[in-house]
């Protein structure tokens, strides 16, 4: 019912930058919040940023003055730009959406593949 697809990812050098997109689509009638999760090699998930449709924003700890979330509601798009990256940063990220469908109408939660993200020290 409803499709993620992310892109952005890749290798980079330490302080360098990225810009990961996530696009959902489907049978969305109203899109509640988007998020980033990533998972290190041996780590559990974790949230790195999220954003509701009121464009409120959490990050983690670690993150926050080095990335900015962003919420394209039109293109039901959310954007995760990373600054001074650190090897620390590398691991694979998940778009999370939480979304209202169609036929039937339920809220959701919905899951990309993930795309790697690799930062050298």
């Amino acid at each position: 019912q409803v499709q993620l697809v992310e892109s952005g990812g890749g290798l980079v050098q330490a302080g360098g930058s990225l810009r990961l997109s996530c696009v959902a689509s489907g049978d969305i009638v109203s899109l509640n919040a988007m998020a980033w999760y990533r998972q290190a090699p041996g780590r559990q998930r974790e949230l790195v940023a999220s954003i509701r449709s009121d464009i409120t924003t959490i990050y983690e700890d670690s993150v926050k003055g080095r990335v900015n979330i962003s919420l394209d509601n039109a293109k039901n798009t959310v954007y995760l730009r990373m600054n001074k990256l650190k090897p620390e940063d590398t691991g694979v990220y998940y778009c999370n959406v939480d979304c209202t469908t169609w036929d039937p109408i339920v809220r959701g939660d919905y899951w990309g593949q993930g795309i790697q993200v690799t930062v050298s020290a």
